[in-house]
């Protein structure tokens, strides 16, 4: 998983996971077959400690703004400890196979769309709710998901140690919640 993280999953081959396992190359094809079914097999764990990671820390708040708010800080939490070396490991298989075609692409997909789903419908909780304002769902989920890839690329491609104080202001603005304005001084 780290490796892959590092590498991207097309970096991945089952001689290194062999080796890495002190295993025969036939003994890691006999549970995997192929390249890309173990790329599936890693881009699935990937997403259960994602899903473990954010959505498990935020699942028994009250739905809603309360649990947008927890979504972020877990998720914010979760790209500042780097959880994998390489970061986010579904952004970067989405920028990996965002213009290939076969499962692997649909598989990343999936993934984002099932999170991006959490994501709208906990903004449509907060707007029936009259915790937000009468604004579009999906855009909210959008805004935080495009931020939180910003998160990401600005911490592992620049090292900005500030990147997720920034997110979290971005992400609280794409929830209509003005952010303490003296944090958005240059520093």
């Amino acid at each position: 998983m780290n490796r892959a993280s590092l590498a991207g999953l097309e970096g991945v081959s089952i001689g290194d996971l062999a080796e890495s396992l002190g295993m025969s190359k036939a003994g890691v094809i006999g549970p995997f077959g192929s390249k890309e079914v173990l790329q599936l097999a890693a881009l699935e764990r990937a997403i259960e400690i994602f899903r473990g990671e954010v959505w498990d820390r935020a699942a028994g708040v009250e739905p809603g703004l309360e649990r947008l708010r927890a979504i972020i800080d877990a998720w914010l939490d979760y790209l500042d400890r780097d959880v994998f070396p390489g970061g986010c490991f579904l952004t970067q298989s989405a920028c990996e196979f965002d213009g290939r075609p076969g499962p692997v692409k649909e598989a990343v997909e999936r993934g984002l769309f099932l999170w991006q789903s959490v994501l709208e419908a906990e903004a449509k909780v907060a707007v029936a709710a009259g915790e937000l304002p009468p604004v579009d769902p999906g855009q909210v989920a959008f805004e935080i998901g495009a931020i939180a890839q910003g998160v990401n690329q600005a911490r592992q491609l620049r090292g900005d140690e500030r990147a997720v104080e920034r997110g979290r202001r971005a992400m609280l603005r794409a929830l209509y919640l003005d952010p303490d304005p003296r944090a958005l001084r240059s520093g």
